[in-house]
């Protein structure tokens, strides 16, 4: 599947909705992403592990680890389809047993790459980087299936990491206006709100 054909599936399944829908960070937004749903569609998630696994041709790796925990079952995809091994990190630490951040096995010195499902800020990608590199993880890559465009892949070059994101919120928009799917008014609403929520 192409990534345009995704943008259609998405908003087949209504995984990419309109309205106005508040965000986290507690901002109202005319579109969202709720990729939650694609766990629902497994053709869908194998669909986006290929166009992730096409993605990372030019990343060095050796991990997977998926930003808990919608994008989990992206990695798991990945790390299925292509062999490739997969820690997961804890969003608790654990007060038993090993207390470990990091499930799986890996050496200190691996590269792990990180699998993210939408970036805004940047700050999920980066609350999982931290503990694989307390790990001894290196952590260069992430793979991002949708960039909301508001200075999330900025804000990680900064950090050192290079963010290679599948499409982009004006990519959606330029397609689904193109067929037809949503009118100019909507696309123009959400072309607005990009300008207008930029994070420093």
């Amino acid at each position: 599947m192409n990534v345009r054909s995704l943008i259609h599936k998405l908003f087949e399944l209504q995984v990419v909705k309109f309205g106005t829908f508040q965000l986290k960070s507690g901002v109202q937004s005319p579109i969202y992403i709720d990729l939650r749903r694609t766990i629902s569609y497994p053709k869908l998630l194998v669909a986006i592990a290929e166009v992730m696994h096409e993605k990372m041709r030019d990343c060095q790796y050796d991990l997977v680890c998926g930003v808990p925990y919608t994008a989990l079952p992206f990695a798991t995809a990945l790390s299925i389809q292509h062999s490739i091994p997969m820690v997961m990190r804890r969003k608790e630490k654990k007060e038993y047993g090993t207390g470990q951040m990091i499930e799986g096995v890996f050496e200190p010195g691996q590269r792990c790459l990180v699998i993210e499902d939408v970036i805004t800020s940047g700050q999920s990608i980066l609350e999982t980087a931290a503990p694989l590199q307390q790990a001894g993880l290196i952590v260069q890559d992430a793979v991002v299936l949708v960039d909301r465009e508001q200075g999330g892949v900025k804000r990680l070059k900064e950090q050192s990491i290079q963010v290679h994101t599948i499409c982009t919120l004006t990519q959606i928009i330029d397609e689904l206006l193109h067929v037809r799917a949503i009118d100019h008014k909507t696309a123009v609403s959400v072309q607005q709100f990009i300008k207008d929520n930029q994070h420093a």
